[in-house]
């Protein structure tokens, strides 16, 4: 029996000595020894011609809170009174990410608007949509039995700076996304001394398409090559080499030095409503709470008052005097509530907000359960016939038409032009071609060829004899509002009762449309914190 023990027991021990071969670039953690590269070269040796500088971990850009990506259940856990069939709950998993710690402000958006006014005056004419087109719609405060002072003050007026930008269609706050991506980029590169801090200093820098882009800088274009220094992009790059080419070669080392900025799809946006990372017990959630069941204070001055930023009943938006409910009105600032477990501000109330999806009744969990989008529209930038990137010129701006007939430019000069590759906005969105009878991509027969379950109005637009552009109304018979341009609006807001504060819940708008009610928040990729896992 002791024979037959100690030959297990060697066994066993060649068995892990076998395992352990080939080993030695591995350590503890399962992590990799920082190694040579498998040409044999080490990083940035100053012989070779691969430079990629000071490995650097990911920071967040101020005023954006991290989310720890993990798995959840989206939608309603509890029974829904109004008895809606478009939120019921399916597991979903979600990539870490940045998201803003408030919706976005009246200054950040002023500051935006302020730019393009800046860089592509009116006055010219081929810029003369650019900026007037961005503007919020303060009209939506208009009301024909209600007086309509905010109209003139709440987006101009200091006193609401930091309160949310509202009147801002969805079209509207993607572009803020894509210009603040270039100006939290072009920040970085001047605090860095890698672009001239001098870059606004005169009349002369920075005017049309001669601004600063992301696109520009990362393409090596000629007419960044007057505002970089080169010694610090060396510097940065760990280049000490004098050879022009192997320069030009890893210029690219720095690009991409603040993530994306853009609107975080749906399921982001609930998953960071909800904050349910630190009510867990080991890889157990202790529940899905909604909001709804925990909007009072409990201790102190704020003990009976509530925490949110709502509508409590007809006619009572913030409560009698002296003691009220909210405090509020209409909007309040963006930091006047608590914040969630995350350190996230607004998530149920004060303003719904814009997400990056098209709204479908349908959420396919089946087809993606992984970072669910419906949107998808992949582009590639247009190139010309030397090989050379396509740049938008002052007078090739194209525009797309919002529904209070103002014009919003695509792209803005000295951008690189885009195309769209695919459109998969209507992919198994539950119409005919997506079932299973018709089965997707195949082609239909004569009967069912021009069946459309989502047949949403047409926009049509006129110029009447003043010069405005007018939306018309489709006098064709419709069974559907939904279309590939009405995007998932979620959380409540200072108009809605505490039946919308739940994350659960979702509406669709057009995303060419303002309103008074509906602001947004900006979000970013972000890579996962591989920490040690703890107990809560």
């Amino acid at each position: 029996m002791k024979r037959i023990k100690r030959i297990s027991f060697l066994a066993l021990s060649s068995a892990l000595v076998l395992a352990s071969c080939g080993g030695n670039n591995t350590k503890k953690g399962g992590g990799t020894k920082r190694f040579t590269s498998q040409t044999g070269w080490k990083p940035n040796d100053q012989k070779g011609w691969f430079f990629t500088g000071k490995q650097q971990k990911q920071k967040g850009w101020p005023n954006m809170v991290y989310v720890e990506g993990g798995t959840f259940t989206m939608g309603l856990v509890k029974d829904d009174v109004m008895h809606d069939w478009n939120n019921t709950p399916r597991r979903m998993q979600v990539s870490s990410f940045f998201i803003g710690e408030t919706e976005t402000t009246n200054y950040d958006y002023r500051s935006y608007v302020t730019w393009l006014k800046y860089v592509f005056p009116p006055s010219d004419p081929q810029f003369k949509d650019i900026y007037t087109g961005a503007l919020p719609d303060t009209l939506v405060w208009n009301n024909k039995l209600s007086r309509n002072d905010y109209a003139e003050t709440y987006f101009r007026s200091t006193e609401w700076d930091y309160y949310p930008v509202v009147g801002v269609s969805w079209t509207q706050a993607s572009r803020y996304c894509e210009w603040l991506t270039d100006r939290a980029n072009e920040k970085v590169l001047m605090d860095q001394g890698v672009i001239s801090k001098d870059l606004y200093a005169n009349d002369s820098n920075n005017q049309g398409s001669s601004s600063f882009t992301l696109d520009k800088y990362k393409a090596n274009d000629p007419e960044m090559q007057a505002y970089i220094n080169e010694q610090r992009l060396k510097q940065k790059t760990g280049i000490r080499s004098n050879n022009q080419r192997i320069i030009a070669a890893n210029r690219n080392a720095t690009s991409g030095v603040v993530e994306k900025f853009r609107l975080p799809t749906e399921t982001e946006w609930e998953f960071a409503a909800l904050g349910m990372a630190k009510n867990r017990e080991y890889d157990l959630y202790l529940g899905k709470k909604p909001k709804i069941e925990d909007l009072r204070g409990t201790k102190g001055r704020a003990r009976g008052m509530f925490l949110e930023n709502f509508k409590y009943g007809r006619g009572d938006y913030s409560g009698v005097p002296g003691w009220k409910n909210d405090g509020s009105p209409i909007t309040s600032d963006v930091r006047q509530y608590p914040s969630n477990d995350l350190g996230i501000y607004g998530m149920y109330g004060n303003v719904a907000e814009w997400t990056a999806d098209v709204y479908r009744p349908v959420i396919d969990e089946q087809a993606s359960d992984f970072n669910y989008y419906r949107g998808n529209m992949p582009q590639e930038k247009v190139k010309n016939a030397d090989g050379t990137y396509k740049m938008i010129e002052g007078g090739q701006v194209t525009y797309d038409t919002l529904a209070d007939g103002r014009l919003v430019y695509r792209g803005l000069p000295g951008q690189y032009e885009r195309k769209t590759v695919a459109d998969y906005r209507n992919f198994r969105d539950g119409d005919f071609m997506s079932s299973l009878e018709a089965g997707y991509g195949r082609g239909a027969d004569s009967a069912t060829s021009g069946y459309d379950m989502y047949n949403a109005p047409k926009k049509r637009f006129r110029v009447d004899a003043n010069g405005r552009v007018i939306m018309e109304k489709d006098s064709k018979e419709r069974t559907s509002n939904i279309s590939n341009e009405v995007r998932v609006v979620k959380g409540g807001s200072w108009k809605d009762t505490a039946y919308w504060l739940d994350p659960g819940q979702r509406r669709y708008r057009d995303e060419g449309k303002a309103y008074s009610w509906i602001g947004f928040r900006v979000a970013q990729d972000a890579k996962s914190n591989n920490k040690a896992r703890t107990k809560r």
